[in-house]
């Protein structure tokens, strides 16, 4: 079989990822010209490191994005003849190469490993934004309030917190749970968090309002219910939000272990922030607690927390390939970086290609979320 050579290999994918080039070019263009405008993002591009990581998450955001233009092949697709095939090997009927090479079922390793960037940042950053609510919704007043409030929600956050995760993990995303309504009914609980959290939001900000109040109440009812019928019963009409058992079971998992986490952030920030003098002002002017908490208090602690957010998305992307490399949750044919590295690693010592790809795709997008976490705590540290 003809090979097209390291050179030919290199041109290939740089080809092959021209769109993602292209939409990088018009992010940066965009972010440089408007860099006064656009607040702390504006600050973090001002930064060597922030815009390093500002690339390479942008990267990975573009691949999974447009991955049906850049993959030639399906992640599922096999060509019998390219079993293992050396990196930059022709297939004979398309004439395209196997850039990254074959993996043992004869399947395009640069081709999963692009489908497989879906997974990931289709899990990893919506997870994590489901712990921040959860998290906030809880510890905003156990921080506020004190006292037996605090008392009973800690306990709980120290309980999730004391179990062994790996052992957490285990239990809920083993194929026999999935068969189970316990998966589903954990999803239908921590999906309400988004809805109660803009419901409140809004009812707190805007109830002198009734125009926009309504507006914004019936958006986030109609919004939030489509998105939850879709996802917790299966229910979409339009079959637009939908997502495999498999998914929402380690979906479900990666929230639950992170929230009482981001339950400690957010409570021990509070603790600090509601003895400010702005927030007495607040107390004065005759403001709710819940006003308080949702436009005074979270605002401020947005620093802390969104580098707590950066980090904690780089932890749930090794998560999630810690749990794909042991065959937990993920079907066994699943792109996810974590399955294709436990796939690979089986022929290590023969064939390295199909492990690497996946693995330094994995230690990438972490490294650029690092990155940017690094970044904005040296901006945080500024203001």
């Amino acid at each position: 079989m003809e090979n097209v050579g390291t050179f030919g290999v290199v041109i290939g994918l740089l080809v092959r990822l021209w769109p993602v080039w292209l939409a990088l070019a018009v992010l940066i263009a965009l972010s440089f010209a408007f860099k006064r405008r656009l607040g702390l993002y504006g600050h973090l591009i001002s930064s060597s490191v922030g815009l390093a990581g500002v690339v390479i998450c942008g990267f990975w955001l573009f691949t999974a994005l447009l991955a049906n233009f850049i993959a030639p092949f399906g992640p599922l697709e096999q060509i019998a003849v390219m079993k293992h095939a050396l990196p930059g090997t022709i297939e004979a009927k398309t004439g395209i190469p196997f850039y990254l090479g074959g993996d043992k079922l004869a399947r395009d390793v640069f081709s999963r490993m692009v489908h497989g960037s879906r997974i990931v940042l289709a899990i990893a950053p919506a997870a994590t934004a489901i712990s921040l609510m959860v998290g906030s919704l809880l510890g905003l007043p156990a921080g506020y309030f004190g006292g037996k409030v605090d008392s009973v929600l800690s306990f709980i956050a120290n309980l999730v917190l004391a179990f062994p995760v790996i052992l957490l993990f285990y239990l809920l995303v083993t194929p026999g749970i999935m068969d189970t309504p316990v998966p589903y009914t954990m999803a239908g609980f921590f999906f309400l968090f988004p809805i109660l959290f803009f419901a409140v939001l809004f009812y707190t900000g805007y109830n002198k309002q009734p125009g926009k109040l309504a507006l914004y109440l019936g958006l986030t009812v109609l919004i939030g219910g489509w998105i939850y019928a879709g996802l917790v019963f299966n229910a979409d009409p339009l079959g637009i939000v939908h997502i495999e058992p498999n998914e929402l079971n380690i979906f479900v998992a990666v929230a639950f272990a992170s929230s009482p986490g981001v339950f400690r952030i957010v409570r021990g920030l509070t603790l600090d922030i509601k003895t400010r003098e702005y927030i007495n002002a607040a107390l004065t002017r005759g403001e709710t607690p819940w006003y308080i908490m949702l436009w005074e208090i979270l605002p401020n602690a947005r620093g802390p927390l969104i580098v707590d957010t950066c980090l904690r998305i780089g932890y749930t992307t090794i998560l999630l390939g810690t749990l794909g490399f042991f065959g937990l949750g993920m079907a066994s044919e699943s792109p996810d970086w974590g399955t294709a590295i436990k796939d690979g690693s089986q022929f290590l010592r023969l064939y390295v290609w199909p492990p690497l790809v996946p693995a330094v795709a994995l230690m990438s997008f972490v490294l650029g979320l690092n990155l940017l976490a690094d970044s904005l705590r040296e901006q945080s540290l500024r203001d």
